[in-house]
């Protein structure tokens, strides 16, 4: 990451855990759905079981990975650029200082490169 001065640095890891929330809430939306077809009886407990670890190894761990593991500002800026953080919502002087990294992930967006989750683009 980039050298920031200190207070650009919180504002980095507090909107990186935004970030990370929204999106964790939407995959767990999406489990939630699996508990609904259980407790249904639509799925059974052995199915139910894998699609839990299926989670856990999939989108659990990827997120965590891209939020934990890559440059924060590139992940604030990715989340800016592809929707999950509002623009308008981001303090001025965090955009200011990030505009790069948000020029950059813009830039990939147009050539169709940018990759979160699944193409770890920034995370080995």
């Amino acid at each position: 990451m980039k050298e920031y001065p200190k207070p650009i640095k919180r504002l980095i890891r507090e909107w990186a855990t935004e970030a990370y929330e929204r999106e964790l809430h939407q995959e767990l939306l999406k489990l939630d759905q699996h508990f609904v077809e259980w407790r249904r009886e639509a799925i059974s407990n052995g199915e139910m079981s894998y699609r839990i670890h299926e989670w856990e190894t999939g989108p659990s761990r990827a997120l965590f990975k891209q939020y934990n593991y890559g440059p924060k500002d590139i992940s604030v800026a990715y989340a800016i650029v592809v929707g999950i953080l509002d623009e308008e919502e981001v303090p001025a002087e965090l955009l200011e200082a990030i505009a790069g990294a948000v020029q950059f992930c813009r830039s990939l967006q147009e050539l169709d490169e940018l990759r979160g989750r699944e193409g770890h683009w920034w995370v080995d």
